[in-house]
């Protein structure tokens, strides 16, 4: 029975040693819809079960108001997860949908479908893939690929780099991209030139699609407006191969279980 009792003790403790903490802090000074989701690393698939089965201990969606933190558990082998957040949105009334928030909506309403629920462009994105000891690092970014709806820092508990567009991109967003607009006709987003449609929807260096889709076809001059994303906010992950930026992408050694925080407006 000891024995048994003290099998059951190990496996608990060593569940709970193989959970990150992740915080999410909104320092904006307006109400956000902070919203956790778990997507393929493809680009074209918004939720695919078998990528793992490892999710958050958190719902897909929740209302944070200002100055308010929320903190959650996530396996240390999470795959292709999200956090991002949405702007003015209402949930009693219309279907529920991405149409239900000014920016970042998803399908499902307030708790995001696991399935089809990826943020809708703009959206400034937080993209994690957790490595496990001994074998592949943290990897984690500030996404500005869908373009940008809020400023984001990605920092952790280790000293690893931050991530992070800290600032706000909207004001002075080329006009091109500018939008969505609130209800005074103010910009609360920035759009990246692939979710403005700028180009050819199917062979296009703004979406690195068709004859552009590898980095040596793609590079970031070809990229419209890349200078203003990357030049505001040198730390993110400014369109689909920013690796080479040297940047973008961060990694934290698995082994030392690095917690993370998710801060909005920092």
């Amino acid at each position: 029975m000891k024995s048994f009792i003290a099998t059951v003790v190990l496996a608990v403790l060593s569940a709970k040693a193989s959970a990150r903490t992740f915080t999410v802090t909104n320092n904006c000074p307006f109400t956000i819809w902070s919203v956790l989701l778990r997507l393929p690393i493809t680009v074209s698939i918004f939720t695919d079960l078998n990528v793992g089965s490892a999710i958050p201990d958190q719902p897909t969606g929740w209302q944070q108001d200002a100055a308010q933190t929320v903190s959650f558990t996530v396996p240390d082998n999470w795959q292709a997860g999200r956090i991002w957040g949405r702007r003015d949105c209402d949930f009693s009334t219309g279907t529920p949908g991405p149409t239900q928030c000014l920016d970042g909506g998803c399908n499902g309403g307030l708790e995001c479908d696991p399935h089809t629920g990826t943020g809708v462009p703009p959206a400034t994105v937080a993209e994690f893939t957790l490595g496990v000891a001994g074998g592949a690092p943290d990897n984690y970014d500030v996404s500005l690929v869908d373009g940008y709806n809020l400023p984001v820092a990605v920092t952790n508990s280790v000293g690893c780099p931050e991530a992070s567009c800290p600032v706000d991109l909207a004001p002075n967003c080329p006009a091109e991209l500018q939008g969505p607009f609130d209800s005074n006709g103010v910009a609360v987003g920035c759009n990246s030139a692939c979710a403005a449609g700028l180009g050819d929807p199917t062979n296009n260096p703004n979406c690195c699609t068709g004859t552009f889709n590898t980095p040596e076809t793609c590079p970031n001059s070809g990229v419209q407006d890349y200078s203003y994303f990357k030049s505001n906010c040198p730390n993110s992950y400014a369109y689909a191969f920013d690796e080479s930026s040297g940047t973008a992408l961060w990694t934290c050694d698995a082994a030392s279980a690095a917690d993370y925080t998710i801060t909005f407006c920092p």
